[in-house]
């Protein structure tokens, strides 16, 4: 096994070589172009040997990639076929969605409950994204990503706009009616958010207050509503993330937009499996964020 190439690289040549486009094949993998490249040409170094000849606009064979290719097609099929004798057909697959733990626990898991009623049959398996790099085309059917809804080779569906909203537990919101009062408070801080307490300081006309907050940062915002809920600050969130929740309200009722939003998004490549199709479309259909 140490002298067989990654299983990620010998992938890609398969289908560039089925398809003779490195395009075709970052779309059926779901990854971009420059990565099926990238992969083909650690291939070739790791073999000794080029395996396309690159024209300016199209592609074709060597004599080894010609002489190799049904070899590798036919691993790829003895394998599936021992995959399916061993552990059944791959349609008992579960669905796969990646996001992230705050919007698992404050907005898909009463909606899965949901779905879980109506497509009992469908096999579900939940996986947590936190840092960006996290997600991406592999390991996941579906995937719900906060940004401006642009990933190359990805199909993404928006599911609404949402303001970002300072907030804490009762007892400390009636202590504070105007972004004065969050000076003698300790400022909750999520990473990766292009809106986060600077820029919002700055939206309420109050940017000095950065300097004067106490700062608490966390990589999840999971962990500062959590803080919040204790009355240990004063967390900035979005605010359908926190309707439905009892042990949290508006610091400030002062939201503030972003160009940032969530989003359902799905590999860009074809025949997606029936039951992943059946959640794509159930998902779409549910209240924006």
């Amino acid at each position: 096994m140490n002298d067989l190439p990654p299983l990620a690289w010998l992938q890609a040549f398969e289908v560039a070589a089925r398809t003779l486009s490195f395009t075709a094949a970052g779309q059926e993998l779901g990854v971009t172009q420059a990565a099926i490249s990238q992969r083909v040409r650690l291939l070739e170094d790791r073999l000794g040997q080029k395996l396309f000849v690159r024209h300016p606009r199209s592609l074709s064979l060597t004599p080894a990639g010609q002489s190799w290719l049904p070899s590798l097609q036919d691993g790829f099929t003895r394998l599936a076929e021992g995959t399916r004798e061993v552990f059944g057909e791959t349609g008992e697959t579960p669905v796969t969605l990646r996001t992230t733990p705050v919007v698992q626990q404050n907005w898909l898991a009463p909606r899965l409950c949901a779905f879980r009623r109506e497509y009992p049959d469908v096999a579900l398996r939940i996986i947590s994204a936190i840092w960006p790099d996290d997600f991406g085309p592999e390991g996941a059917d579906i995937e719900i990503r906060y940004g401006q809804g642009r990933w190359s080779g990805m199909e993404a569906v928006s599911l609404g706009s949402d303001t970002m909203l300072p907030v804490c537990a009762p007892a400390l919101a009636e202590r504070i009616t105007e972004p004065a009062d969050l000076a003698e408070h300790t400022l909750l801080h999520a990473v990766g958010f292009e809106v986060g307490w600077p820029a919002w300081l700055e939206a309420v006309g109050m940017p000095e207050l950065t300097s004067r907050c106490v700062p608490l940062t966390c990589d999840t915002q999971t962990m500062t509503l959590s803080l919040a809920a204790l009355g240990e600050g004063i967390a900035l969130t979005h605010r359908r993330l926190v309707e439905n929740r009892d042990d949290l309200v508006a610091a400030l009722d002062w939201p503030v937009n972003s160009d940032e939003a969530f989003w359902l998004v799905r590999p860009m490549r074809p025949r997606a499996r029936p039951e992943a199709a059946i959640l794509w479309d159930w998902l779409k259909g549910q209240v924006v964020l």
